[in-house]
């Protein structure tokens, strides 16, 4: 429930007179409750937050909590749109779905993450509402950031395993490591390895390859000269 001017006020007058009396306490019940004032909202369901959070808020939802993102670096915005442009064309350009990025939200059971790129194909275009994707994704590729790391190894790397997404990618740009999964016969994501010429071949985006070099490398490479490599242009 989220604490409004109004139910602080009606919290206040409910408390009995002898609190007034008690300094100590009373300064402890104002510290907790400016705390739950100050703190994001709670939402029993996924729609309860998608209604509440705006679409330019960047924000998850997981177990009825409302975790709120750090702002995006420079760097990182820079790879994102990189990936955006160079995956966007390639997807637009032979029909086979839609790429979009955060803030868009994604409903898993219990969970709402909100990764940096989405890839849907045009067999699941029925997931695409108004402002989010309803179920799990194609494909979900996710740029750590220092305060990122723990939830995209962690617990995002779980639920998208057990939401079944077909492929995963983890790009650290910081380590400079770039980690492709994919799920076997048993439902279990497996570290897909480059090819000898450091290519990594996309299964869920048929055609498409990419080298993990290209994320390091400052500045970014023309993405005209990429989307020639990928015979688009």
């Amino acid at each position: 429930m989220e604490m409004t001017p109004e139910l602080k006020r009606k919290i206040v007058e409910s408390l009995p007179e002898w609190v007034e009396r008690e300094p100590r306490l009373r300064r402890r019940l104002q510290a907790a409750l400016q705390q739950a004032e100050d703190s994001p909202p709670y939402f029993d369901t996924f729609e309860e937050f998608i209604a509440w959070v705006d679409e330019d808020v960047s924000a998850e939802w997981t177990g009825g909590r409302v975790v709120l993102m750090s702002p995006a670096s420079v760097p990182h915005q820079r790879l994102v749109a990189f990936l955006d442009r160079i995956i966007g064309f390639f997807v637009e350009q032979n029909n086979l779905g839609e790429l979009l990025t955060a803030p868009i939200k994604m409903k898993l059971e219990n969970y709402g993450p909100e990764p940096d790129l989405v890839f849907v194909t045009n067999e699941h275009k029925d997931a695409l509402k108004q402002n989010f994707v309803d179920g799990p994704a194609d494909l979900v590729i996710e740029i750590i950031s220092p305060e990122s790391l723990g939830r995209d190894r962690g617990d995002k790397f779980i639920a998208y395993e057990t939401a079944a997404i077909p492929e995963y990618w983890l790009i650290d740009p910081i380590r400079q490591q770039a980690e492709f999964y994919q799920l076997d016969e048993n439902g279990r994501y497996q570290p897909t390895p480059l090819a000898e010429d450091g290519r990594f071949h996309s299964q869920t985006i048929p055609g498409l390859w990419v080298k993990p070099a290209w994320f390091w490398a400052d500045p970014l490479p023309s993405v005209v000269d990429i989307l020639r490599q990928l015979e688009i242009i």
